[in-house]
């Protein structure tokens, strides 16, 4: 089984990813330039961390127009397995995946620090090796973490079991201290923490290792 992973000019956490799947989970990857256009072979795709095309613009704004994405978002209406972290949270929101958007922290401050989240799996394959309640720790480390939706998108979020992980101390002023969104499907999911930095206990706990397993059903 390989695992898919998007390099965008500006990605910084492809590697890191590599090395959780490679190294921790023993699961083969594959990294997928910005202009790639085959996803054939894929079990699941990452959308890494990082500062995709500089961020000008607006955080995945320019990204959600490169080739490698047009096939992302094929191969998730097919049902394929599709994870965004951070950058990824917010690329995945540009290309209307995941509803909402990704804005400056309420601190205007960038955050890096380790952070208590509450797993509701809801239907997200993601998550299924979690208990419903079950609290984890999860580092972040963005400028542009903070979850904007309107009232009644946020209800409809709520009421389908899509807000899959929240900040148990709400760290950016994300609305309902959504940390984490899954699609109605199951198979998307976005979140701002780092799961690939959280996969070996001497380098940030194991709290990770298990979203990131999910990759391979």
């Amino acid at each position: 089984m390989t695992i898919g992973i998007v390099v965008f000019p500006g990605s910084n956490c492809d590697r890191d990813v590599r090395w959780a799947l490679e190294g921790c989970l023993g699961q083969p990857t594959r990294f997928l330039w910005h202009e790639d256009r085959d996803l054939g072979g894929l079990d699941a795709v990452v959308i890494p961390g990082g500062f995709s095309y500089g961020d000008y613009l607006r955080c995945g704004a320019i990204a959600r127009f490169a080739p490698v994405l047009q096939e992302v978002n094929r191969f998730a209406e097919q049902g394929g397995r599709v994870l965004g972290i951070c950058n990824g949270f917010q690329v995945l929101t540009e290309m209307g995946l995941l509803p909402g958007a990704l804005t400056r922290n309420r601190s205007l401050h960038f955050l890096c620090e380790a952070t208590a989240l509450r797993v509701e799996p809801g239907a997200s394959q993601w998550l299924r090796s979690y208990s419903s309640g079950e609290r984890i720790s999860l580092p972040i480390a963005h400028g542009e973490g903070r979850y904007q939706v309107d009232p009644e998108e946020l209800k409809r979020l709520e009421d389908g079991d899509q807000i899959v992980l929240r900040y148990v101390s709400n760290p950016n002023g994300s609305l309902g201290d959504v940390a984490g969104l899954s699609n109605q499907r199951g198979n998307v999911l976005g979140l701002m923490p780092h799961p690939e930095r959280a996969c070996d206990p001497a380098i940030g706990g194991t709290d990770g290792r298990r979203l990131l397993a999910m990759a391979c059903g």
